[in-house]
């Protein structure tokens, strides 16, 4: 396991009138934001626009020591990526809790997508759900790969020089609504529009840990607590697809672009199988080793809930 030290963030100063993001740097050992440097940039998102001379930059920096920039509120790092693109189906160990037998050798990747803007929170904001609902809303640690260099139709092989870094996701899922029984037919089956893109349903950071840091996650620990009760623990790189075929296939279908995440898929320990669900009060905290640790409470959503909070225009 590496310990990769320090991600890429997005803070806010909580002592500013206008509310402006900024770019900073995460140390994982103590949780300070320290400042970066060079031009500034109103968060990660807007500095993944230039992320070659970004990372040219910041290749060899080192933040230990420095000092922390007082008074900030870390934000989800990425505000607001292009696409995110969850995988299903990608740790044997999920499959085989969840009643369905491994996929056949050659299996290829399977995607859907979340709604950035509505779903995507930081860390410590509120995973809100309906508690009078019969919504079943379960957890999913899972490894985000964050595209730094777009592109379409990238080879395996190439994969790594078009991820930025890494961070961790928590893939919230409500079991509940996804199949739909009386659908008039087998294609309509299921739902998961209700069942994964709820607002607020995929908290993701603390940061975003560059690839020059950490160049390969798989030996890396995921681990997913609920009200600090152990859920989740694999190895990261237990995937039936690997990172790089997954940045390969999604390339396959669609452009990938600067800050486009995809998140590669979750290990076993969620919920379901044991019927243990979400509830108002609960905290979930996932960590992977070298990302950090992401921890966001769980509350009922009201009608009248605050809208989330955008980018800064």
């Amino acid at each position: 396991m590496t310990d990769a030290g320090w991600g890429l963030c997005t803070y806010r100063d909580t002592t500013s009138a206008d509310g402006v993001e900024a770019l900073g740097a995460l140390r994982h050992a103590d949780g300070a934001v320290v400042a970066v440097p060079g031009p500034p940039y109103r968060g990660l998102m807007d500095a993944m626009a230039e992320w070659d001379a970004l990372a040219q930059r910041l290749q060899g920096w080192d933040p230990t020591g420095l000092p922390a920039v007082p008074d900030v509120t870390l934000l989800a790092p990425l505000r607001f990526p292009r696409k995110v693109i969850c995988t299903g189906v990608n740790y044997g160990s999920h499959v085989a809790e969840m009643g369905a037998g491994r996929p056949s050798p050659g299996w290829e990747a399977w995607f859907f997508l979340k709604p950035p803007t509505t779903t995507i929170i930081g860390p410590d904001a509120a995973i809100e759900i309906d508690p009078d609902r019969d919504e079943r809303v379960d957890w999913e640690g899972e490894l985000g790969i964050v595209i730094g260099r777009g592109g379409r139709a990238i080879r395996a092989a190439d994969a790594a020089d078009h991820v930025a870094g890494f961070t961790v996701v928590n893939d919230v899922s409500a079991r509940g609504p996804h199949r739909r029984t009386e659908a008039p037919h087998d294609a309509f089956r299921y739902d998961w529009l209700a069942s994964k893109a709820q607002d607020t349903f995929c908290p993701m950071g603390p940061a975003v840990t560059p690839r020059w840091l950490l160049p390969d996650p798989n030996p890396q620990r995921l681990r997913l607590w609920v009200n600090d009760v152990l859920k989740q623990d694999e190895q990261a790189g237990a995937m039936l697809v690997g990172w790089r075929e997954l940045v390969e296939a999604a390339s396959a279908r669609i452009t990938l672009e600067p800050g486009d995440v995809i998140a590669a898929g979750t290990p076993a320990g969620v919920g379901a199988p044991r019927a243990e669900f979400l509830r108002p009060g609960d905290v979930v905290r996932v960590e992977i080793d070298g990302l950090g640790s992401l921890r966001n409470p769980v509350v009922a959503r009201t009608a009248a809930a605050a809208p989330l909070v955008r980018r800064t225009a």
